[in-house]
């Protein structure tokens, strides 16, 4: 009798282990939808680059509580409407444990409607869209900063340089409008003067972008800033250059190392904003680990913001997936970050009750001749 019960026992565990979708005595499935374009988004690209080695990282040394983990991956093509779609058939058709690492504002902020809906966590989206954070999203944890924090420390350091005379270049939608609300509350608590509003739609054209860089001149503005959307701005930069050598432009981290690559000599002097250390300095615990796992598992490519975002990113969840527990499910990972702070090669990354900041690391790089960045 004994040794039935044990055979039962022994039969009903792996049983136990996937009660909960996308768990099983081996593995936790998780899901991604990210912004690729069928490998066009050099942004994208980079960011599951460095989320690659964070997870096989793991893995590799036997990966949380003994299970692998496996991510399956859905391209967006950075629409918000394909994004929801993607979420929306990892959890219900491919049955992931939980929602994991989109980019851009739009996408993740579809991909978290889906969440909300359908009650599954969504961890590390890597956008700063302030809809992720307020009103409080219990299911959402981003790790990075937001983009209005990127804002503040931009339009201070404007400022700083007696700078007035700003203009945002953000979405013509919902999230778009929202930083721009940020973007007005900073200039009034920064005593600086109205921002000039740059609204734009996903399909501008040309003649529209050399309108706006001629709007730009004529408004005598010291320094553009924006709110993400890199392939775009670059546009822009590129149509307003030759028409104002005096005008500087800012930006957020987002593609930034792309934007700098395909802009060569013309992005000489940008300033952004970043939510992580120079990937390309030794100077952190967390830049060491990446450039030693990077290197190795991703010979030939070039360190970037993005890869080492995606990196700490990874890290990040494979830490929230252990707080979880030795069986997890849905309800024990979120119990297993409430109220706590994820410590990943010495970063902080804090979730309390009504608030899930992440990690408030921003700061600034500015463009040298040379096409690098220095912090």
């Amino acid at each position: 009798m004994l040794a039935r019960s044990l055979l039962v026992l022994s039969m009903l565990l792996p049983l136990a282990a996937a009660a909960e979708d996308g768990v099983t005595a081996q593995r936790i499935l998780i899901g991604q939808t990210l912004t690729l374009q069928g490998g066009k988004n050099d942004y994208g690209s980079a960011v599951m680059d460095g989320v690659k080695v964070a997870i096989d990282q793991v893995n590799r040394q036997g990966g949380v509580n003994g299970r692998q983990i496996e991510l399956k991956v859905l391209d967006d093509d950075n629409q918000a409407a394909k994004a929801e779609a993607n979420a929306r058939q990892l959890i219900t058709s491919d049955k992931v444990f939980l929602l994991f690492g989109s980019i851009e504002g739009g996408p993740s902020t579809a991909v978290m409607k889906a969440s909300n809906e359908l009650k599954v966590p969504f961890f590390g989206p890597m956008a700063g869209s302030p809809g992720l954070r307020i009103p409080h999203q219990p299911l959402v944890f981003p790790v990075r900063a937001e983009h209005k924090e990127e804002f503040r420390t931009l339009m201070t350091y404007a400022r700083s340089l007696g700078m007035q005379r700003l203009a945002f270049l953000r979405a013509d939608s919902d999230t778009g409008r929202q930083h721009l609300e940020n973007v007005q509350r900073l200039a009034e608590t920064l005593s600086l003067p109205p921002v000039l509003d740059l609204p734009f739609k996903s399909d501008i054209d040309e003649a529209a972008l050399a309108a706006m860089a001629r709007q730009l001149v004529k408004a005598d503005i010291q320094v553009v800033f924006n709110h993400g959307s890199a392939s775009l701005y670059e546009r822009l930069i590129r149509q307003t250059r030759p028409l104002s050598a005096r005008m500087s432009f800012y930006g957020v981290n987002s593609g930034s190392a792309q934007m700098v690559t395909h802009l060569g000599e013309l992005s000489h002097g940008m300033v952004f904003a970043q939510v992580v250390p120079s990937p390309w300095e030794r100077k952190t615990a967390l830049t060491r680990a990446y450039q030693d796992a990077f290197a190795k598992a991703a010979p030939g490519k070039a360190f970037s913001y993005g890869s080492l975002e995606g990196y700490l990113t990874g890290r990040a969840l494979t830490e929230a997936l252990r707080r979880a527990g030795p069986t997890p499910t849905r309800a024990s990972f979120i119990n297993g970050l409430k109220n706590t702070t994820l410590d990943v090669e010495g970063l902080k990354i804090s979730y309390r009750d009504g608030e899930h900041v992440g990690l408030p690391l921003v700061d600034l790089s500015i463009v040298t001749r040379e096409g690098k960045f220095r912090h």
